[in-house]
């Protein structure tokens, strides 16, 4: 009869208890040093320049490892401006823009005034993406989600605007949502509506943008500026390459991106293959862009995309 081999698991101390000891030794020069530190207890040593490598990896990995123990299989991302205000919100700047422009007195008072009523205006009308937005959250979070498996998880960058629309949608529906968080200049919060156990925080563009694709089975772009068009192009890049499969690529709103980017004169130009033209599909609403993911896997359960 073969003999089991023991059990090593606990012959030695944990990486936890060792931090403990080593906080309670007595107190000499020695010990306060910082050198005798442990290493992955000593937060300037992790912040070194040399150790950016490091930074890196456990960037990568702790939001893995999370995902891993919510069952989160498969993601569908959404992008879109931060700006965008519920259209409550976008209705009461509005009416503050138009009390301004009537008690103008004076033609540069009035110039200023009508500049902002103008754009005013345009945000009202584009507040209409923040209830598609919140109503695609809830019809995607309606589906998918299960204590052994969740998929068609919705994941945002965690801000306001588009993304809180979003997460707050999957919240109307009970379902959980994620949010990717980067460190920036000017204070950015998460929106209230992420599951807090599925809300990180990055320090590095490149690492977060890996863990929007990495479970990606569809990315739906609503109108945004500048990060949302990086985010967008990183993606189709990414499928013309072929470095990722394929994956439903939907932009809310024709007439708002045909006056952003000329895809076809791109073509014409010989820039992009006609062919790379079908990544993209446009959508009004949040019932086809749905209905076009739901085509997309007829019904199976997608495959959790691993785009090493």
């Amino acid at each position: 009869m073969k003999k089991q081999q023991p059990d090593t698991r606990d012959k030695f101390p944990t990486a936890r208890q060792d931090a403990r000891r080593s906080a309670d030794h007595r107190q000499t020069p020695q010990t306060r040093a910082p050198s005798y530190r442990l290493a992955y207890t000593d937060t300037e040593f992790l912040m070194r320049e040399d150790l950016r490598p490091v930074r890196l990896q456990l960037e990568l990995l702790k939001p893995e490892l999370i995902l891993q123990e919510q069952n989160i299989e498969s993601t569908i991302v959404v992008f879109g401006s931060a700006r965008l205000p519920p259209p409550d919100r976008a209705q009461q700047s509005l009416a503050a823009a138009e009390k301004a422009f009537a008690a103008a007195d004076d033609a540069e008072k009035k110039a200023k005034a009508e500049r902002e009523l103008a754009a005013a205006r345009r945000m009202a009308a584009n507040a209409r993406y923040y209830t598609e937005a919140r109503q695609f959250g809830q019809l995607v979070s309606e589906t998918g989600q299960t204590d052994s498996a969740r998929n068609f998880v919705i994941v945002t960058g965690g801000g306001p605007g588009i993304m809180e629309a979003a997460n707050r949608g999957a919240d109307d529906a009970g379902a959980m949502s994620i949010g990717l968080n980067i460190v920036l200049p000017m204070e950015q919060l998460p929106n209230p509506y992420i599951t807090p156990e599925l809300c990180f925080q990055f320090h590095y563009f490149a690492l977060r943008k890996m863990h929007f694709l990495m479970r990606a089975c569809a990315l739906v772009i609503f109108p945004g500026g500048f990060g949302t068009l990086d985010e967008l192009f990183e993606t189709l890049t990414l499928i013309q390459t072929q470095k990722i499969d394929p994956i439903p690529v939907l932009l809310f709103g024709e007439t708002y991106w045909r006056r952003i980017v000329n895809f076809e004169r791109m073509a014409e130009e010989g820039m992009i293959a006609p062919a790379d033209l079908d990544i993209i599909r446009y959508v009004e609403d949040a019932e086809t862009a749905w209905e076009i993911i739901t085509d997309w896997y007829r019904g199976d359960v997608p495959p959790r995309h691993n785009n090493s």
